[in-house]
């Protein structure tokens, strides 16, 4: 009898494998470029309509105090893949010749998922360095996503508005004829090629000094790029090449678990959606490229559904920070916005310390296992390394995902216990506690904000603390009321700053 029951288990066991099925969930993570909380109809936008993000946000837990970890794009998905803090590697945006930022010693997302037998890639925007700070575009560009847990790598090598603009697939840049050498420069112009400082009437939109250096595509960029004529993208396909690839990797580790972090470029500037997709709505290419993301993210889930994967696999979708309109280019994102609120009800907007700048859309789907709801729990990206390493059964070294706590109940709906305090990082530290925010003052300079994006920083010389259960649009600042509040929350942060290690 016992030989017959330790038999029946050792079936039991071998059984998924022997019928090619997972025994762990399949991980896709879709990050949004710039997508603010406003952005989708399922967070009450009524200009745009995004039916494929809806079915998730619908059908599974829908976040309504979700947050990015910081308030721009680097700082964000530093966090997201490592589990620790952008403030403490002194994280901001990244030029596009920057050196990996993530040290491949340290551990990351995609590799304790590795380590744990999945199979990990990485397609769209990586704008988190590449190569030791000399990189050869003509070469291998490493290291890179390979040598810190990615088995695959398809990407934007830092953001479609900065150069080289081309795709690196591994180690090598797609299409590139030796004959015609990349070569990039931040500094001085390389080559003859057209700018847009120089020849303006090139360019489909204008574009302030900044990125208004190399043309490419009709549009001109950040930073100064000569040859690669042959491998430079053009951005209306680029959506569609990221998701064939992303469908190439599912086929490839169907029988097998898979972690996809799908990272869109999407609705970032220049913002340049496909044809078929101009005119979707009235409110220019924004909200054009808004559907368009739409449509790809249906398409992938789609894609996992048609090859019976989606009851296997969890869906994890969000952005990098809040919205923004004028980010460069005079492409009529302001002047065509009309009713639409890309922020929300909420104040400021990517860059900002005010809460849009790390409030985003945050949905968690497991289709079969997480049942639809909607929760205020107050939740941020950075734990979810350790909640998905809680998940499988993967246990934290005392260094690893160090700003990371384990809340899969909570990204599960199970529970609806959020962050006790949650970081939120701009030009200066804020902090959420319960319903208060607070803002810690700095004197950092952020005029530039204002000045350039027309938007508000939040910065102040003296401590900001908001009730956000009254004061949604953090318009009265209730700190001189409430100092011991202040002297309490200002006491985490520097706890925060001075203890790595915080779970």
């Amino acid at each position: 009898m016992k030989q017959a029951i330790i038999l029946f288990l050792g079936l039991m066991m071998i059984c998924p494998l022997l019928n090619g099925q997972n025994t762990k969930p399949n991980i896709v993570i879709i990050y949004v470029d710039d997508l603010g909380y406003g952005d989708l109809s399922s967070y009450g936008a009524t200009e745009v309509i995004t039916p494929n993000v809806d079915k998730l946000a619908n059908g599974g837990i829908k976040f309504t105090d979700g947050h990015c970890s910081a308030a721009t794009c680097t700082p964000s998905r530093y966090s997201l893949l490592t589990g620790r803090y952008a403030f403490r590697k002194d994280a901001a945006v990244l030029p596009g010749d920057a050196p990996l930022l993530i040290s491949t010693d340290r551990a990351t997302l995609p590799g304790m998922l590795k380590q744990n037998g999945y199979n990990t890639a990485v397609i769209g925007k990586w704008h988190l360095g590449l190569g030791d700070g000399n990189v050869d575009w003509n070469g291998k560009v490493a290291p890179g996503p390979l040598e810190i847990g990615f088995d695959y790598s398809y990407l934007i090598p830092s953001t479609g508005d900065r150069v080289p603009s081309v795709m690196l697939e591994n180690h090598h840049v797609v299409g590139l004829d030796q004959e015609d050498p990349i070569k990039i420069n931040y500094k001085k112009k390389v080559g003859n090629d057209p700018t847009g400082i120089e020849n303006p009437e090139l360019l489909r939109y204008p574009s302030d000094n900044f990125h208004g250096k190399t043309i490419v595509n009709g549009v001109s960029r950040i930073g100064y790029m000569s040859g690669g004529n042959a491998a430079r993208f053009r951005d209306e396909t680029v959506p569609y090449q990221m998701l064939q690839k992303a469908r190439t990797f599912i086929d490839k580790n169907q029988k097998e678990p898979f972690f996809l972090y799908f990272a869109f470029h999407d609705i970032h500037v220049p913002r340049l959606p496909d044809a078929r997709f101009i005119g979707s709505t009235s409110m220019g290419v924004r909200g054009d490229a808004i559907v368009q993301m739409d449509y790809i993210t249906g398409e992938l889930v789609k894609h996992l559904e048609r090859r019976g994967l989606s009851e296997n696999t969890i869906i994890v979708f969000s952005s990098d920070n809040g919205p923004v309109l004028d980010d460069g280019y005079t492409d009529q994102a302001v002047e065509l916005l009309g009713k639409h609120q890309p922020a929300g009800p909420y104040r400021g907007n990517k860059y900002s310390a005010y809460e849009a700048g790390t409030r985003v859309p945050t949905i968690v789907y497991w289709p079969g296992t997480i049942e639809a709801k909607e929760s205020d729990a107050l939740v941020t990206q950075t734990d979810l390394y350790a909640s998905i390493a809680e998940l499988i059964g993967h246990k934290l070294s005392e260094t690893e995902a160090p700003d990371s706590y384990a809340m899969w109940s909570t990204f599960a709906g199970k529970s609806n216990k959020g962050r006790e305090f949650l970081l939120e990082e701009s030009v200066t530290l804020s902090l959420r506690h319960g319903n208060y925010k607070y803002i810690h003052p700095t004197t950092k300079k952020a005029a530039w904000i204002k000045e350039e994006k027309n938007i508000e920083a939040g910065t102040s010389t003296e401590p900001q603390l908001f009730d956000l259960s009254k004061d949604v649009g953090e318009r009265v600042n209730i700190a001189a009321k409430n100092k011991k509040l202040v002297k309490k929350l200002q006491a985490e942060i520097d706890r925060i700053k001075n203890n790595e290690v915080t779970r």
